[in-house]
């Protein structure tokens, strides 16, 4: 399978921001993999403490610090993988009407807007791992170290922020020139392709039954 394949990768053709798009996206897999993988422990230890719980009054130990600390990896790894497939929740109603230029800079004003807040809180986040590690911070049950659960945070956070970057960069060449194919945004699935999509996945690729009305 080639990257161009790939949901979500840019096509071949869009030249260094395309090649930076497609190798940096590669980061995001990986980490989008790890908070996965974290899921189903999660889903897994969830499910041998209920076990423990109900068949030997034995609640499993530690099960809520897991719990707490295991949030940032699920929440912050994926984010940029996210925004790369477009799948953060959006308010588009007003953008969905603009066309060419219009549109690629009502993008780009929010890119910049997204930039400004996960810039201001990658600082933040930092100091907050900082401090944990130096204070030796642990949970109040099992006494579970929390840094590296903090430490995530910014990590997640910083590669939001590069992703940001390259998507600005998309929306800056599509304001250059409209009529570019699109390179390193993320493309917006229209109402149509995501009814058609549920209707796919609702009969397994199986093409729906005729109401009464087509009979």
């Amino acid at each position: 399978m080639n990257d161009s394949a790939i949901p979500g990768a840019p096509p071949a053709d869009g030249g260094l921001l395309a090649t930076v798009d497609r190798h940096y996206a590669r980061l995001e897999d990986f980490l989008a993999i790890i908070a996965a993988i974290f899921i189903f422990i999660l889903m897994i230890i969830g499910t041998t403490e209920v076990l423990t719980r109900r068949f030997f009054n034995f609640p499993l130990p530690g099960h809520i610090d897991f719990v707490e600390l295991s949030m940032a990896t699920m929440a912050f790894l994926s984010a940029a993988y996210c925004q790369r497939l477009g799948g953060h929740i959006r308010m588009d109603l007003a953008v969905d009407a603009l066309k060419g230029r219009p549109r690629w800079l009502s993008e780009s004003l929010a890119c910049l807007v997204g930039l400004f807040v996960v810039g201001v809180l990658i600082p933040g986040t930092w100091d907050h791992f900082v401090r944990a590690y130096e204070l030796g911070d642990t949970t109040m049950d099992a006494q579970f170290a929390v840094w590296p659960s903090k430490l995530l945070v910014p990590v997640g956070l910083t590669v939001l922020f590069i992703r940001l970057l390259i998507n600005l960069a998309g929306y800056v060449r599509l304001m250059g020139n409209p009529s570019l194919e699109p390179v390193a945004i993320p493309m917006q699935a229209s109402i149509e392709d995501l009814a058609g999509d549920e209707i796919h996945d609702a009969f397994d690729g199986a093409p729906p039954p005729p109401n009464d009305e087509t009979r």
